[in-house]
Formats: C-alpha cells, structure tokens, sequence
C-alpha cells in the first residue's frame, strides 16, 4: 500500500466495486520452497467478507494454501506518468496505478461449494460477454465436467484486512490532474484517464 494517505480511498466500498469489476486476482502466500504467486479468477461474496477462487491441482501453491495466511492482489489500470506533463516546475516522473490487496487466513472449500463458484463465475462473465444464450455446465457430458472439476481446488479467503492504493494524482491541483490524464489518454491508456476524471478529485481522496 502506498504510504501517502492521499493514495487510500475514502469510500468503503470502491475497493469492493474495483474488486468485483476487476474479478481477477494474483494470490501470494510462502510455501516450503518459497514464496510462490498464482493468478485466477474471484469472487468477492455479498459481505465482503470472503474471497474464493479456484487453482489447478498441480499448481505450486496448491498444496500449500489450505490453512495458511495468503495475500490476494486485484490490479487495474496503471501507466507513466511524465513530469513534462505538468505545468508546475520541478517535478519527477512517477507511475498512477490501481491496486487492492486483501490479506487472510484460507481454507480448502469442498466439492459442492467449488461448483457452486464455479457456476457463479460463469454466470457473472457469461452476464458481461453478453453471451446470448449464456454457457453453464449444463451444456456439458455430466462426467466430463466432473474430471475437469477433479483438477482445480477451491479456496476460500477470510478477509481479514484491506489495503487499496488508487493513485491517480489525487495530490495534484486539478488543472495538474487533467494534464496528466490526458498525457496518458494520449499514450493509450484510455481507462486509466477514465478513472483519474472519475475518481482522481475529492472522491479518491482519503
């Protein structure tokens, strides 16, 4: 997490939002032969509470996760941002990004449970793709869905703190801000200046 207060947003529930709308997650934890990231899909349940995914049985973490404390990080849009790009004098280039971090105790989750994220995941993307009908398993042979479920583990994180970074030059005067947006609107990163409009004023600030 950022050190600069600035950095944390004041609104509970936009790390939630990013989490939800971000649904992807790198998973850190130490194993017996170090430390060891996984990345999947999530899902953040109703209370915020709880985090699951899902990883492959041969992953490096897999055996390791099931009763140890993990740290699962949802990354959004980040870009350079040029010190040419403002106006005030002296000073340095430096990088706006999106980040929430989520720290917890995690637990295997059983087999029922396991389908369950696994119908929940797919009926949220299948949602959002606007796929027309949508995909469920339904569409599957019975026992090839249940080899394929024998390959992934389910988990389960307890949330049990939260640390969100949305740094989008919410330290800056306004007119700097814009500048700065559009410095990086012009170098591709359409969605990141999405978000400094939306969210890098009063309403990002902590």
């Amino acid at each position: 997490m950022h050190p600069n207060s600035a950095f944390r947003p004041k609104q509970d529930d936009l790390a939630e939002l990013l989490v939800r709308e971000i649904g992807f997650a790198a998973i850190f934890a130490g194993t017996p032969d170090g430390p060891r990231v996984a990345h999947t899909p999530v899902v953040l349940s109703d209370d915020r509470a709880t985090l699951r995914f899902h990883l492959a049985r041969g992953n490096a973490l897999t055996r390791h996760l099931d009763g140890t404390t993990a740290l699962a990080v949802v990354q959004g849009p980040d870009a350079y941002v040029s010190a040419s790009w403002y106006a005030e004098a002296d000073q340095v280039p430096t990088w706006n990004y999106v980040a929430i971090e989520m720290e917890g105790a995690v637990r295997r989750i059983d087999d029922n449970a396991l389908v369950a994220l696994l119908d929940t995941l797919s009926a949220d993307h299948e949602a959002r793709a606007g796929a027309n009908p949508p995909w469920t398993r339904a569409k599957m042979n019975p026992a090839l869905f249940g080899r394929m479920t024998g390959a992934i583990t389910g988990f389960e994180m307890r949330i049990a703190a939260w640390r969100p970074t949305i740094k989008l030059s919410q330290n800056k005067p306004a007119d700097e801000r814009e500048r700065v947006a559009a410095g990086v609107e012009a170098t591709g990163h359409g969605a990141l200046a999405q978000l400094m409009r939306h969210l890098g004023g009063d309403r990002g600030n902590a």
